[in-house]
């Protein structure tokens, strides 16, 4: 059997060359033959030796390409909800593990720490987990209650009770706790374990509002502006340099599908020879390896009353969810994509057809934002958003403290703009009020397409979760399959993992397929024509 082979993920000194900017780079502009890097020629700065972007801790590239999207098994509810049609999604980053309960401890703890809950007691209710989704009225569960969460035994299991919005909060929280370490390890900031409330690192407000983060500088980097005000101390890092990553977020429905298939390894130069029906090749649920033949490739539920076989030999080793890390990885190394928990993805649902969605990239649930500027205290809680549905304060969206206040962007400001015109198009293309369930009536300008907790479970705050689990039976582990819950909503058998915009090539590498016997052509020069 497949044992643990959990890597203590250290955060490394990252290797972004960003010590060019302090050289005496002669790089010529291609526009004005001036000099880059030359404060005699003004200053103007780039990072002319950015050698694409790193891998952020936890994460597994995956190339992007083109594939079908959809259900690939037999439409077993009749709903019609995922008709098969062909996409592509660009490159980006996925998480090689579900996020585990100590993964999640850690945002707790932080948070905990940070913050005066005496003074903000929402911030905490607001992010943890609902333990209570282990209860059923007929079974006894209570050891799942009280353990399951904190208990060392399940430190690397998946972490359940999260909801959508908790996934998306603790996505934002790990994007700010690892820039910030990649400025302490790069020595330009240094460590301020004592930051408390507003005066904690996010990585927008150091972009656009570096200045609040001067008792934390260390040594900046070197400013060629000749006119410079900021001396021999330094200059903040800007989005120009490079050297902070992208957002970590929820994977798209269909980025997640594309990464769960992990055609790859079926590839031939620009075909695939023999795509998967799980995240693994075959179409077997059982191991045909020898030394492994007939243990399960995945956790999840044999049939009725099945969920781990006979006792002297339990074919996966669970009851409930499992370690992760345990079975073997598909071909991109990612692992548990079929069985042990279902898992959030960022869209929302509605029932798909290929005339419903852009063939690049395709996503449901755009809500187009813009940072406020007019908002003056940025250092005080805002609640954004009262609990939906629910009668907890588990599921406020609050701003924290130290965030820049955004707002929605609107239809006035984008008159002359022919992409988009106003924030939320999380209904687009829902249809009239001739196709509802309104169709008999007089028309009205707000006529819903659909009827929530009426005649459907489907709003615009109900989103997509993929995958099977150890709930679930072998259909719902094939990737096409999809279903939908309340964005405020948990269970016992949904987590959610994070993945990152990959920036630049989209290949791993940025030599793309040159030979490697020639010498790498130079970089820069990639991007200029002679």
């Amino acid at each position: 059997m497949n044992t643990m082979n959990f890597r203590k993920i250290a955060i490394l000194p990252l290797a972004v060359s960003f010590f060019v900017l302090a050289s005496c780079s002669k790089t010529t502009s291609n526009t004005t033959g001036w000099s880059y890097n030359d404060s005699d020629n003004g200053g103007f700065s780039i990072n002319d030796d950015y050698d694409g972007q790193e891998t952020g801790p936890g994460l597994v590239f995956i190339e992007g390409g083109t594939f079908t999207m959809g259900r690939v098994e037999e439409d077993f509810y009749k709903d019609w909800n995922n008709i098969p049609r062909q996409v592509t999604v660009s490159s980006f980053y996925l998480d090689e593990n579900e996020v585990t309960n100590v993964d999640y401890r850690e945002y707790l703890y932080w948070t905990q720490r940070v913050f005066d809950l005496d003074y903000y007691p929402e911030i905490l209710t607001s992010i943890l987990p609902d333990t209570l989704v282990w209860r059923e009225q007929l079974s006894l569960n209570e050891k799942q209650v009280l353990n399951y969460f904190r208990h060392p035994a399940y430190n690397f299991y998946p972490v359940v009770g999260i909801s959508w919005i908790q996934a998306m909060k603790f996505c934002s929280w790990r994007t700010d706790r690892v820039n910030e370490d990649i400025l302490i390890q790069e020595g330009i900031f240094q460590e301020m374990p004592e930051q408390a409330d507003a005066d904690h690192f996010n990585t927008e407000v150091y972009l656009y509002r570096s200045g609040e983060y001067t008792q934390q500088n260390k040594k900046g980097l070197k400013d060629n502006n000749p006119n410079s005000a900021y001396g021999d101390e330094g200059r903040p890092v800007r989005l120009e340099d490079g050297i902070l990553l992208p957002k970590y977020r929820l994977p798209t429905e269909a980025e997640w599908e594309y990464a769960a298939y992990g055609n790859i390894g079926s590839r031939k130069f620009n075909r695939i020879t023999d795509a998967n029906k799980y995240t693994w090749n075959g179409s077997s649920s059982h191991n045909p390896s020898k030394g492994e033949r007939g243990k399960m490739l995945a956790n999840f539920k044999r049939g009725r009353g099945d969920y781990g076989g006979l006792g002297g030999w339990l074919n996966d080793e669970a009851m409930y969810t499992i370690q992760v890390k345990f079975y073997p990885p598909n071909d991109y190394g990612l692992y548990d994509m079929a069985g042990n928990v279902a898992e959030w993805v960022l869209d929302v649902y509605r029932p798909l057809s290929p005339e419903d969605m852009t063939d690049l990239n395709p996503f449901r649930g755009n809500e187009f934002s813009t940072f406020d500027k007019n908002y003056k205290d940025f250092g005080a809680l805002e609640i954004l958003q009262e609990p939906q549905k629910s009668g907890t304060d588990t599921n406020s969206i609050i701003r924290l403290p130290g965030e820049l206040p955004t707002r929605k962007v609107t239809e006035e400001e984008n008159l002359n703009r022919r992409n988009y015109k106003y924030s939320d198009y999380r209904d687009v293309k829902d249809g009239d009020q001739e196709s509802s369930i309104y169709y008999d009536q007089e028309p009205t300008e707000d006529a819903a397409m659909y009827d929530y907790q009426k005649t459907t479970l489907i709003d615009n705050t109900s989103r997509v979760y993929k995958g099977g689990s150890w709930k679930d039976r072998a259909y719902w582990l094939t990737p096409g399959t999809r279903r939908h819950l309340e964005e405020n909503q948990s269970t016992d058998y949904i987590g959610f993992r994070c993945a990152m915009d990959r920036l630049g090539f989209q290949n791993e590498s940025s030599d793309g397929d040159e030979d490697p016997s020639k010498p790498k052509r130079d970089k820069f020069k990639r991007y200029r024509y002679k």
